[in-house]
């Protein structure tokens, strides 16, 4: 009878983890929507937000920042969604999975993570809306967002010479 109790106890248990793992393949699905807030990096006072979510013709990406002194501002993806240190190197490089030249969002052969700049106004506001052909969804989850404290030229290699990093994001799921 003890020998019975383990058998089933061992199949109750292989039933729950058989469970376990269905629930988390599910987990995985394609999202249709990410969201980054974005927090000052170092001195700055930088904040905001960005989403990416599904389009007919790519990814639209949508955000508003605060913060910044006026003028053109790098804005990119970068490889990973690490924001711990002070002057925002952790987050690392541009995301470039296809090993292309730094570019503007219209190049054809660009980084991905290359999303050119963002305007700032006289009060410091920025906001960006467009579709992006380049950006996929599943490979920007868990990544990092950085804006630069200045202008990227889209042309400087690899980075476009934006300069310091002055806020950082980690790109997650957003809530339906």
């Amino acid at each position: 009878m003890k020998l019975f109790s383990v058998i089933s106890a061992f199949l109750l248990m292989v039933t729950g983890c058989t469970k376990n793992i269905e629930t988390e393949s599910t987990s995985t699905q394609a999202h249709s929507k990410l969201v980054a807030t974005v927090m000052q990096v170092g001195e700055s006072d930088v904040s905001g937000s960005v989403t990416f979510s599904e389009a007919e013709n790519g990814v639209q990406v949508r955000g508003s920042f605060e913060g910044l002194e006026p003028g053109n501002h790098g804005f990119h993806i970068h490889e990973y969604g690490d924001c711990t240190a002070d002057d925002g190197t952790s987050a690392g490089g541009h995301f470039n999975p296809t090993e292309n030249q730094h570019g503007a969002p219209s190049d054809a052969a660009r980084h991905m993570g290359d999303l050119g700049n963002i305007e700032a106004n006289e009060n410091g506001e920025a906001t960006v809306d467009y579709t992006d052909q380049t950006v996929t969804l599943d490979q920007i989850l868990g990544r990092g967002i950085i804006i630069h404290a200045g202008e990227d030229d889209l042309e400087s290699q690899p980075t476009g010479a934006a300069g310091s990093r002055v806020a950082c994001g980690v790109i997650g799921v957003a809530q339906k």
